[in-house]
Parts: structure tokens; sequence; C-alpha cells
């Protein structure tokens, strides 16, 4: 089944206005024109420039209040706001708790007032060559069991012919490389061959239904086109027992985040830059590929031109040794994100969005859903600000969230001031995100980059 979830302003100079969700996104509301509801100061002095977040997961929807100065109500009772002796600054350190929100309520902000509208409907086509595969039941097991037990038993049941579990045909898992939120990485070794290869696993965290398996499955199938030397390679994929699995490439060299506390804390110039332009070359194919399955603009599925990150930095930046030369790779394209935007995580929105801060324009943050191709752009250059000063480009207090959205990035130079002064111009134009993001494509960058 598919929700729907209809925001209505009932009272207000915007009465009878509708916005209706399908899928998983934010909605941030406030006077300030960037917000995805906008309510002009004309229209409404007592709203805040940016005066509450909304959690939207169909049919799921939560709210936060972002330190309003007259606060925000949900059926009347006030759930945040910041005092009246406090300035917008001192509010951004406060925290307020997030609410659940039901069909019929009402929130208020101001003179304005939304209705809730929670509404299920029939599923709509989708692509009809991608079917969610028969789950093989293993034995049963315990939920004490350790994920890497299950899938030893997933492997057991691959080598005995089970045709969704192909991916995992003839590896023998050597042991765990890394641990996230959602699931854990293994080193794995193919019993014929010899190769090495990284076994993700990701465990949903809450119960994923048909179409939320779907279209996680479809973005995986998209990161599987991708064919670059510096993409990480996704060699093979399934789904079983409420399970998805990936076999990808293996590097040796860890990670750029591992490199950098190796070495201190920060890389210099000439590692840094090499770096991100081969990462930026990796970009640049990723953002103009075929990939197999897009939701075109009638609803349907199919082939579409380009496939954004949204979740770049330096531990997703893998290194090789090909040839004597330090490689880079582009990994994990999207998985997290794609992952939550199925409604797989059990994450919220502001929990997500304070996962990896430093690294996201506030472009990600006001439309996340609708992400372009620049907002990796600037990723890239928040990677190389971090990787020559060990810092983020923004300074931030304990609301990461409205950090993003309202404190610029701090000069490189006043971060290091060992930088060449060229190269840190460059980086400084790159981090521009007001009214837009400075360079809209990688290739721009770069050749910004080797220019000075």
């Amino acid at each position: 089944m598919q929700s729907t979830i209809t925001l209505t302003i009932t009272t207000g100079k915007l009465s009878g206005k509708q916005y209706i969700f399908d899928s998983r996104t934010t909605c941030l509301i406030g006077r300030n024109d960037d917000c995805y509801l906008s309510i002009p100061d004309e229209f409404d002095k007592r709203v805040s420039r940016y005066h509450c977040l909304l959690d939207i997961n169909p049919p799921e929807i939560r709210i936060r209040d972002l330190g309003s100065l007259n606060g925000t109500y949900i059926n009347n009772t006030k759930i945040g706001g910041r005092q009246s002796h406090q300035n917008a600054e001192e509010a951004g350190k406060l925290n307020f708790p997030e609410y659940d929100l039901q069909d019929g309520d009402h929130i208020t902000l101001g003179d304005t007032v939304l209705k809730i509208a929670i509404e299920i409907k029939q599923p709509i086509n989708e692509p009809p060559d991608i079917k969610t595969p028969k789950i093989v039941k293993p034995p049963e097991v315990k939920a004490k069991t350790k994920l890497f037990d299950v899938i030893q038993k997933l492997i057991k049941l691959a080598i005995g012919g089970k045709r969704n579990l192909k991916a995992l045909l003839n590896y023998q898992i050597i042991k765990s490389i890394g641990k996230g939120g959602f699931g854990e990485v293994y080193l794995a070794q193919h019993s014929q061959t010899g190769k090495f290869v990284a076994l993700k696993v990701m465990l949903p965290a809450v119960a994923g239904d048909d179409k939320c398996v779907q279209m996680f499955l479809r973005e995986i199938k998209n990161m599987k086109a991708l064919k670059h030397p510096n993409v990480a390679e996704l060699l093979d994929y399934g789904y079983a027992e409420n399970l998805f699995f990936l076999v990808m490439e293996y590097y040796e060299g860890g990670n750029v985040l591992d490199l950098m506390q190796q070495l201190g804390g920060k890389l210099p110039v000439d590692i840094a830059l090499g770096i991100i332009l081969q990462v930026l070359d990796g970009l640049t194919y990723t953002h103009n590929a075929e990939i197999p399955y897009v939701k075109l603009a009638n609803g349907s599925f199919g082939k579409g031109k380009g496939l954004v990150h949204r979740d770049l930095k330096p531990s997703n930046i893998f290194l090789s040794n090909i040839n004597g030369k330090l490689t880079a790779k582009i990994g994990d394209y999207g998985l997290a994100k794609s992952f939550d935007l199925a409604g797989l995580s059990g994450q919220t929105f502001t929990k997500m969005v304070g996962g990896t801060p430093g690294f996201i324009p506030r472009q990600q943050v006001l439309k996340f859903k609708e992400s372009k191709p620049d907002v990796d752009v600037w990723a890239s250059a928040a990677c190389l600000y971090n990787m020559l000063t060990g810092d983020f480009p923004r300074n931030f207090t304990s609301d990461p969230f409205k950090d993003v959205l309202e404190n610029d990035p701090v000069p490189i130079l006043q971060r290091n001031g060992n930088i060449p002064k060229k190269l840190a111009e460059v980086i400084d134009l790159a981090l521009i995100e007001k009214p837009q993001i400075y360079f809209d494509s990688a290739e721009k960058f770069k050749n910004a980059l080797i220019l000075n």
C-alpha cells in the first residue's frame, strides 16, 4: 500500500494551499523564501525565518521546532520556541524534541494553521521487470545470534543452490572489517578464484513492505550499472531473510579518513589534491552515466541519466594501489541515503542530517529529495577542505541541522594559513552556496583546481 500525507493551510493568508507528499522527504517551514513551505513576512509576521521542520515518511510524520520566536503548536499545545530574552543564535544551541503527528492534527505557526491528512492508496505501477525475490527461510535463528552466523547460514543455502542467494555463492567470510548503523562489512574470499571482496550486509531497522524493498533494490541496481576507474564497483547483490547483502570491491588501502588519521589528522596538499581530482573524475562520470531505473515525469520507470551520491565524505572515498599509483574510488554510492529514503533505516531525518553535517550543503537540507549533482560538488570541496585542515568548513554548535542552514563556511586560510593562496581561493569559491552552489558541475571545479 502507498500512503500520502497532505498538508492543507486552513487559516491565514495562504488558506487553501495544499502540499502532498508520497515518499520520504523533509519539509522546512518558515518565512525565508528558500523554505519548502514559505510563509512570507507580509503574510504572517509571527513566523520565524526557519520555524519548524517536518520529517515525512508516509504514513509517518513528525515535527520539531527550530528555536522559533513564537513557538509551534500542535492541537493548541506548545511544543517549542525560545524564550523572549534569547536571540536566534542562542536558540540555535537548544535542542527541541520531535513529536509524532496523526491524521487530523493541526499545526499552528503564528496566525497560520495547517491540517494533517494521512491517506492510504493502492500501489501504482512498479517497474515490471524488478521483482522482490522470494525470501528463503533458513533454519530458525535465535534473537541473540550474531549477524555473522546468519550470513554463514545464508552462504550454505547459496551453495545448496538457492537462486536468490547466488550473490553469496562460493564466498568464505574471513573477518568483520567495519560496523555501521544498519549492518556490518566483512572481508570475504571467493573459494575458487581467491579474490577478496567486501561483503556489506544491511539489516533494516524497521520491517519494510514490498514498496520499500522495491525502492531500495532499484537504487542498488542503478549503483551496479556504474563502471568507472574512480568509482568502487558493486559486483553483485541480493535480498533474503530481511537482509540486503552487497558484494563489493575490496580496497586494501582503506579510506581517506584512515589515511588522515595515520598522517596526524590532515594530508599534504599534493596528496589531497591528487585524491580529489580523481573523485571529481568519478563524479563527472556518475552525474552523466546512463542508469537503468529513474522515475519519469509520467510516474513510470525507465532509463535515465545521472546519479547523485548525497553522502560524499572522506570515509566514503576508498584508496587502492594500482600499478604503483594511489587510486581514489568513490564508494557506497548514496547507499545509506537510499536506504533511508526507502524508509528502512528507522532514523529520523534530523538524526540522519546530524550524522555527517560537515559535508552537506544547505541545498541538500532544504530540498533533500530534489538534490542535484551540485551538492556532490560542494561535498567534494568540503572533503578537500577537511583533508587540508582536519576541520569542517562550518562551525557547529549543538543543532547541526540549523547550523547547516545558517552558518557560512569559514575561509580555509583561517583554518590553515599554509595552504597556497590560489588554491584556497578556489576552495572558498566552491563552498559558496548562497543563493546557489558556485560550481554546478564536477568538471568545472576540477578545471578551476588545475588552472590555479
